[in-house]
């Protein structure tokens, strides 16, 4: 017999709290061990939190929709902030077209044409930081000198925007990643600049605004070819400025403190660059800089022995899913010899992140310029995070580099 809903467990912790923010770890152990299925007291929703529950609720589209929406408002009953995205917020058939034309523009063969440049740019960008080294070595800030300098470097030049107002990016994301969780402190920071950043985004859809060879200009060629609409075209263009720059940016921060923390896999990637790319995603699954995705039951659903009912709003913790001991020996280890495969960072399923493959590109670009000038990265002070409904953030990473 499915447990009742009304005798599941309840965790009374605020999960979009600054306390849990900042720390999320002890939540997502409670979360865990709760149970499969539990219910938050303050929002009144289920949520998940172990992998197998997690990885079968992304899986099963049509039983846990994302086209009402993948934060708590449901846009069933609620207006969106913005039209919704056509990946992230829509489901088949809606979904499909913008999809299948994104998995061509951002897929590994078109990724192959840049990989040259972008490795040139990652190793020119390391030189120069690298040329403030003194006696061997540098401390600096990586988050705004580093991990968020270099994907605002490329990405942008892929899309084909212009050089104007780049760091609007960042923030706009932010604002985005926010609005998924509730109507909190961090939401109502960004109410103020919310129409002045989606006005500029929404500038840099634009044809004309594009350069003629980016993922832009593409996606408005598939409008031409009639592979998607031509009012979906800027929507699309739209998605790659949201999420393409903040979750590269956490990624890749996320793989400076793994290996300024666990200085034998730097050693260990350093003699063996090719476990670069595949630790990428390790540390993907450790830190998961996406921490969370709402879903919307399409009827009455049964998932670890407990019936969602229609209608319900359920939150996926994929950051306790990637820590679930369920699924991984040693979870809070930080291992360059784990497959990780199966981990639910990017998503899983139909609406698994469709720029994964650029975001390893880029941390793999970037990561390798290090490992052939950098002895050893270690911690120079203490880090800080940056608090977000949705993404795990750094605001400060100090590191100190030892040049090879």
């Amino acid at each position: 017999m499915p447990t009742a809903a009304s005798t599941l467990p309840i965790i009374d912790a605020d999960p979009f709290g600054p306390r849990v923010l900042a720390d999320p770890l002890p939540f997502q152990h409670e979360l865990r061990e709760a149970g499969p299925v539990v219910v938050l007291a303050k929002y009144g929703v289920y949520a998940m939190g172990r992998h197998a529950e997690v990885q079968a609720a992304l899986t099963d589209w049509q039983s846990f929709e994302s086209g009402a929406g993948v934060g708590l408002a449901n846009f069933r009953t609620e207006a969106p902030w913005r039209p919704p995205s056509l990946l992230l917020e829509a489901d088949p058939p809606h979904h499909d077209a913008p999809r299948a034309v994104l998995t061509t523009i951002l897929g590994p063969r078109q990724l192959a044409r840049l990989r040259e440049a972008w490795e040139a740019d990652a190793a020119e960008l390391v030189d120069t930081l690298l040329a403030r080294a003194s006696g061997g070595a540098l401390e600096f800030d990586a988050v705004p000198d580093l991990a968020g300098a270099y994907p605002l470097r490329v990405f942008p030049d892929a899309v084909g925007i212009g050089p104007d107002g780049r760091e609007n990016l960042l923030p706009y994301g932010d604002m985005a990643f926010n609005a998924f969780g509730p109507r909190n402190a961090l939401v109502e920071r960004d109410a103020e600049r919310v129409g002045a950043l989606s006005g500029w985004v929404a500038s840099q859809c634009a044809r004309e605004a594009l350069s003629e060879s980016g993922f832009g200009a593409q996606i408005w060629e598939a409008a031409d070819r009639g592979d998607i609409t031509h009012e979906q075209a800027p929507l699309i263009v739209r998605s790659l400025l949201t999420a393409g720059v903040d979750t590269t940016v956490n990624g890749i921060a996320a793989f400076l403190h793994a290996v300024a923390t666990h200085p034998r896999a730097w050693e260990r990637l350093r003699r063996q660059p090719a476990l670069i790319r595949g630790s990428f995603d390790e540390a993907v699954r450790l830190e998961s800089p996406v921490q969370s995705f709402f879903r919307t039951a399409t009827r009455d659903v049964e998932i670890g022995g407990t019936v969602i009912p229609a209608g319900s709003k359920a939150v996926l913790f994929l950051g306790a899913a990637n820590r679930d001991p369920r699924r991984w020996e040693d979870p809070d280890v930080f291992d360059v010899d784990r497959d990780p495969s199966g981990h639910v960072g990017y998503g899983f399923g139909l609406h698994q992140c469709v720029g994964q493959h650029v975001a390893r590109a880029e941390a793999t670009a970037v990561m390798g310029a290090l490992a052939r000038r950098v002895e050893a990265i270690e911690l120079a002070a203490t880090p800080r995070r940056h608090l977000n409904n949705t993404l795990r953030s750094w605001a400060s990473l100090p590191l100190r580099f030892t040049v090879a």
